[in-house]
């Protein structure tokens, strides 16, 4: 048997946690075929020095419209990403109405022609993407669509015809619900209709993924709903970018975790993931009340994207106001109400270095990036370093965790847990996302200054079989698919 590529003399990192080893892999139509011994290739890869594992699976994007704009998906590419799940923070890019009214600062991505997933799925396919997509179904979307932006309980006919976007999306794919309960208009809905709409994944064994409804001052109480909504819907639990936010907050993430802990020994199913940066990011108007401004708030902030001011864009909300002899809360209400306002994205720096190394040693935390691909802007450097960053500084420089563990996290538990069966291992028979980097040199160069860098020491991507980046250079390959919940 010919391959089509062989790696020679890798070091292994199965995906599993087990201890790496010294060998050859083999990939023919779009699979591994051999590991350890690896046969004769069309291409073939000297491997010596390099570490090759699984592909890596953002889980927690919001590249939904990415895929459409972007479809090489290069600042995800660069990193080892072969897989994501988009639609989270209850932001989906379906279910849609391309004639209905747009939902404000739709951060998903707008113009769209599908109508259900389905219609997404097809969409990106035409565009034959870089990379993989799993999609979550966001409940931000729905509601929108169902009950525009009212701040009211939903009518039992309302959440008939919510429940039924749910149950549509996961028969044509979908991996579970997403909510964004700080956001509007999910803020809005109570604890029972949130675990009505979650319920509808039970049959497929979808997961309920939730930005919660508080990160600071009521994290805890905002886990524990997460758990009783988990419970009451019959669903695992995945609670996203776990935090706690705001300095007066900094170590409650442990006992955050304990109750997570709790809950999981009493019989829950819950999973985590985390950034690895100190600032959060997000559509701006969405934390900003007009008629309190936070102006302690406002010192960490920096601006990400704005339309109406590009000369804003990766700069801190202090340094622009003295600039224009504004106070910290006219500077706010200059940019929020701007005539595109509803688009400007943010960056704060509201998160504890500490936490992040006590998020990361947690065996159940996986990681996200969370970016915001607004590539004509200044985004948060997570979109293009996430994944190098782990390696480099939480693994390789801090040995907050190590080497083979950092790529179960980024793998085969995140395959798992979303239902990507088939993925996230290097074992015969596996689809062959593969990534090949240097463990002694991998690391991120993006930074808040200068975001759009890629990082170094990713060697080669493999998706589906087929090579989708080497050395610096992305080959338009478009292997990528669009994936369905499959356990």
């Amino acid at each position: 048997m010919t391959a089509d590529i062989t790696f020679r003399n890798a070091r292994i990192i199965d995906g599993s946690g087990g201890p790496s080893f010294m060998g050859d892999v083999s990939v023919e139509g779009g699979r591994v075929t051999r590991v350890g011994e690896g046969a004769g290739a069309k291409c073939e890869v000297d491997a010596r020095g390099m570490a090759l594992s699984p592909g890596f699976v953002d889980t927690h994007s919001h590249d939904d419209g990415a895929f459409i704009r972007y479809p090489g998906m290069g600042f995800k590419l660069a990193q080892g990403v072969t897989t994501e799940i988009s639609g989270n923070c209850g932001f989906s890019a379906a279910p849609f109405d391309p004639a209905g009214e747009q939902m404000p600062g739709d951060i998903a991505g707008g113009g769209a022609t599908w109508t259900d997933m389905a219609g997404y799925f097809a969409a990106c396919m035409e565009r034959k993407p870089a990379i993989n997509n799993a999609m979550l179904v966001g409940h931000n979307r729905i509601r929108f669509l169902v009950m525009g932006s009212e701040n009211r309980r939903a009518t039992a006919a309302e959440l008939a015809t919510m429940r039924a976007h749910v149950a549509l999306a996961m028969e044509q794919g979908a991996v579970g619900f997403s909510t964004g309960l700080i956001y509007q208009p999910g803020r809005y809905s109570d604890t029972a209709e949130v675990a009505a709409l979650a319920s509808e994944c039970r049959p497929y064994g979808g997961l309920y993924a939730t930005h919660m409804r508080n990160e600071g001052d009521g994290l805890l109480g905002a886990v524990q709903e997460s758990i009783d909504i988990a419970r009451e819907a019959g669903v695992g639990l995945h609670i996203s970018h776990h935090k706690s936010a705001g300095k007066r907050n900094w170590g409650r993430v442990k006992a955050s975790l304990a109750l997570v802990d709790s809950a999981n020994a009493a019989g829950a199913d819950i999973t985590l993931d985390v950034y690895p940066y100190t600032a959060g990011s997000g559509p701006m108007w969405q934390y900003v009340n007009l008629d309190h401004i936070d102006a302690e708030w406002a010192a960490i902030v920096m601006i990400a994207s704005c339309p109406d001011f590009r000369e804003f864009e990766g700069r801190m909300v202090p340094a622009i106001a003295e600039e224009r002899g504004w106070t910290l809360e006219e500077a706010v209400r200059q940019i929020v109400t701007s005539p595109r306002g509803k688009e400007v994205v943010c960056s704060h720096f509201i998160i504890d270095e500490a936490d992040i190394e006590t998020n990361l040693r947690h065996p159940l935390m996986m990681i996200g990036s969370d970016g915001i691909p607004d590539l004509r802007g200044s985004p948060h450097p997570r979109l293009f370093g996430t994944f190098p960053r782990v390696l480099g500084e939480y693994v390789r420089k801090r040995g907050v965790l190590s080497l083979e563990e950092a790529v179960r996290r980024m793998t085969s538990l995140s395959c798992e847990r979303f239902g990507l069966a088939g993925r996230g291992y290097i074992r015969e028979g596996q689809w062959a996302d593969l990534v090949l980097f240097d463990p002694e040199t991998v690391i991120d160069r993006a930074t808040y200054e200068e975001p759009k860098q890629e990082p170094e020491g990713i060697r080669m991507v493999v998706v589906n079989g087929e090579v989708a980046y080497e050395d610096g250079r992305h080959t338009d390959a478009g292997s990528g698919r669009m994936l369905r919940l499959e356990r």
